[in-house]
């Protein structure tokens, strides 16, 4: 009894069994199928695929790409900076620098250990350096950039151009206190036709190559160094090479204002830029002295900032003229010396008027005094006149009494009575002759 129902067990009919039946006829089916329907299926996938591909982009991969980015860059352009000290804004100069020098000039920043790695901790100059755009480099020995004497040196070598700027025809040399123009209406390539450009010195400078800021033709320095060789401890390399290019022929070199690529000591409008001798300590009067064309410089230029020691507005002195220095300004001073000019002028002018109103008073005196003495000395001659008229009459009358008394004489000499009047007539005509004559002395000394 036990058996039966077991061996009925393992026969029985159910669900899964049906299901595992029906997936084994299946699979024979397609099995049995499947070979004569092959060449339809691959011929519809391949169709399928066909169109697929249609739909897609073309695209090239190349499977060995260059390893040097700096390649798709112009070998021959290179933006230069030879800077051992580790100055603050170097990184944001040499950023504002690759974003105005033309995209297809590569940049070589050559310091010290201590520069280096100042400038290269920066992720705008790690930006530069995976793109290709600008490489850092610490000279191997016996190479120096320590002082100005050492960056000489080195510029006015053959072999640093040979060794470490080979297949370079154009060298921007710029320094940490010099800056292009991002408003410049010019670009740095329209200057490869000079062989050498950069500031004036004077307005009628032969060569007008001031090496802060300045473009030069390598191929043009090599013919130099090739027949001539710099004395050590002499003259600065930018005046060197001028001196030489100058003469050369076929250089064309910067002359005057002429090709000048840059300010520094003489003013010219819309310059490529500018370079700011010691970083703004030894600047020249002639293009910042005035604070009008001060502040067109930094209108036009306004980046310049970042590279020179500057203070805010309100942070000058009180008397701070604007001019780099206190008091009156230039412009103060020649006014004020005009106004004194002037007030001193009006002074003169009224002095001279006062010494001709006293002259004329002088005059005026003079004449009313000499009119006085000439009428004075009218009356004491009237007057004077006048008494010898009377001492004339007064003689006279004596003079006719003497002659009655002399006629009486003669009648009565023997009366005595007549003898003593007689006497008495003559002593009055002696007293009054006498008094006449002191009279008219007294008025003499009076006139003198």
């Amino acid at each position: 009894m036990a058996a039966s129902n077991g061996s009925a067990g393992v026969f029985a009919i159910t669900k899964l069994r049906l299901l595992l039946f029906a997936s084994l006829v299946i699979t024979w089916w397609f099995a049995y199928t499947l070979p004569s329907y092959k060449p339809m299926i691959k011929a519809e996938f391949k169709s399928r695929l066909d169109e697929a591909r249609q739909k897609i982009p073309k695209i090239k991969v190349d499977w060995k790409p260059t390893d040097d980015p700096r390649a798709k860059y112009n070998a021959s352009k290179l933006a230069l900076i030879i800077e051992p000290r580790p100055i603050p804004h170097l990184v944001p100069q040499l950023l504002h620098m690759t974003s105005v020098v033309p995209p297809d000039w590569r940049f070589l920043f050559i310091g010290s250990n201590v520069s280096v790695v100042s400038v290269a901790r920066s992720y705008g100059i790690k930006h530069q350096q995976v793109i290709g755009r600008l490489d850092l480099m610490v000279l191997p020995d016996p190479w120096e950039i320590d002082t100005k004497e050492h960056v000489f040196r080195l510029l006015t070598d053959m072999r640093f151009y040979e060794e470490f700027l080979p297949g370079v025809e154009w060298i921007l040399k710029f320094e940490s206190d010099s800056i292009l123009c991002s408003n410049s209406p010019k670009s740095l390539n329209e200057w490869l036709d000079w062989s050498w450009a950069g500031a004036p010195r004077t307005l009628d400078d032969h060569f007008s190559g001031n090496g802060g800021l300045s473009l030069r033709r390598v191929s043009s320095i090599q013919k130099v160094l090739q027949f001539q060789e710099r004395y050590n401890d002499t003259e600065a390399e930018d005046e060197w090479f001028g001196k030489r290019l100058w003469v050369m022929q076929g250089e064309k070199v910067a002359h005057g204002k002429k090709g000048a690529l840059a300010v520094e000591d003489f003013y010219m409008e819309n310059p490529m830029g500018y370079h700011v001798r010691d970083g703004g300590q030894s600047l020249s009067d002639n293009v910042w002295k005035d604070p009008e064309q001060r502040k067109k410089i930094f209108e036009y230029c306004p980046e310049i900032s970042m590279i020179m020691d500057m203070k805010l507005e309100r942070e000058r002195c009180d008397d701070d003229n604007g001019e780099g220095g206190l008091g009156p300004t230039d412009a103060e001073k020649e006014a004020a010396a005009v106004e004194e000019a002037k007030k001193k002028a009006l002074e003169e002018i009224k002095a001279k008027a006062e010494e001709e109103a006293r002259r004329k008073k002088e005059g005026e005196e003079e004449k009313r005094k000499q009119e006085e003495e000439e009428k004075k000395k009218k009356q004491e001659e009237e007057k004077k006149k006048k008494q010898e008229e009377e001492k004339k009459k007064q003689e006279e009358e004596t003079k006719k009494q003497a002659e009655t008394a002399t006629g009486r004489d003669d009648d009565e000499d023997d009366d005595p009575l007549a003898n003593d009047a007689d006497a008495k007539a003559k002593a009055m005509a002696a007293e009054a002759q006498a008094k006449a004559a002191a009279k008219a002395k007294a008025a003499f000394a009076n006139h003198i």
